[in-house]
């Protein structure tokens, strides 16, 4: 082995952590949920991709919301090469991606959380993303091991919405 293949060698043993932490997202310290850095954020790959925000209360409006998304994928048969979704939640919105409310300020709401994992759920099946703020997190004093297995965690919504944006996606916010 002469220099050259030496110090390519070890530079490539070097970059095999990082590909592998940009592909899959990282396991930030304490937090057992992917957490994808902005620049982890995904490509726009399909004409048709686009964030769902969630940072309302409403129950009814959310679940509107996932009726909504599950239209947008009939609409494209079904089909992730077709039509990407990230939801990006944060502030009041994140409580709809909890196994449960319990120590929380929602503590004593009605929020059907088992229908909000089921329907979640459904939608994973599709390739659709959810994002929930680590700010909003950390400003709440929640609990990472509370959220759906299913999340990921990114540092900011709003930042991570603006960075899906220049990177193409379209905006819906459902009202």
């Amino acid at each position: 082995m002469d220099r050259r293949e030496f110090f390519k060698l070890g530079a490539l043993s070097v970059s095999v952590p990082f590909l592998v932490k940009s592909a899959f997202g990282a396991q930030k310290e304490g937090i057992k949920l992917p957490y994808l850095t902005l620049e982890d954020l995904p490509e726009k790959e399909t004409d048709d991709a686009v964030i769902y925000h969630c940072d309302f209360p409403q129950e009814s409006r959310f679940h509107a919301m996932l009726t909504n998304i599950r239209n947008h994928l009939a609409a494209n048969d079904f089909d992730p090469f077709r039509v990407k979704i990230i939801i990006v939640a944060n502030g009041v919105g994140v409580k709809f991606f909890m196994k449960t409310h319990k120590g929380t300020k929602w503590e004593k709401e009605k929020v059907d959380l088992k229908r909000a994992e089921e329907r979640l759920s459904y939608l994973s099946q599709f390739e659709v993303d959810y994002f929930i703020c680590d700010f909003t997190i950390k400003g709440l004093k929640l609990k990472y091991e509370n959220f759906f297995d299913f999340v990921k965690i990114v540092p900011s919504g709003v930042a991570s919405i603006g960075r899906l944006q220049q990177k193409g996606f379209g905006y819906i916010k459902v009202l």
